[in-house]
């Protein structure tokens, strides 16, 4: 079975910045575990951040919370994490939370916490892609399935 790269949050694990999680669907998770193996991350908590924590959007290449402290150092640790592990598990794919400042993958907010989209990568999805993970966000499900759900709502 193939490995897949998976935000922990999608898997409901309460690592969202607010003790939350994002979790797919039972059907959508069930179509993923029968085709791939299923490799949870969270590089924000795995970089060392507590949950609940202050939301944190990307800068440019820093990371700084809506108070403005700058976790830029954890965000990259969380990413180099993630990339063990995908590296360990011989990851070709991932399936990253959307907008996220570490998962974002292709759009990500601004850095104004006004949910101002923009493009661009999170910290953790600029590193797979740069390694060559080719990454996918919830919104994308059908296309990582091969056409087999119909994409998530918001």
């Amino acid at each position: 079975m193939e490995p897949l790269l998976v935000s922990a949050c999608l898997l409901g694990r309460r690592c969202k910045y607010d003790g939350g999680h994002n979790a797919l669907g039972e059907e959508s998770l069930a179509a993923l575990r029968a085709r791939y193996e299923l490799l949870p991350v969270c590089p924000e908590a795995d970089g060392g951040l507590p949950t609940p924590r202050v939301p944190a959007e990307r800068v440019g290449e820093r990371v700084l919370t809506q108070t403005g402290q700058d976790v830029t150092e954890a965000y990259r640790r969380g990413a180099q994490l993630a990339l063990e592990t995908a590296r360990a598990h011989g990851c070709r794919l991932a399936l990253l939370k959307s907008r996220s400042p570490s998962c974002g993958a292709g759009v990500i907010y601004d850095g104004t916490f006004t949910h101002t989209r923009i493009p661009g990568d999170g910290v953790a999805a600029e590193l797979l892609r740069s390694a060559g993970l080719r990454l996918y966000t919830e919104q994308e499900l059908s296309t990582l399935l091969g056409g087999d759900m119909p994409p998530r709502s918001e």
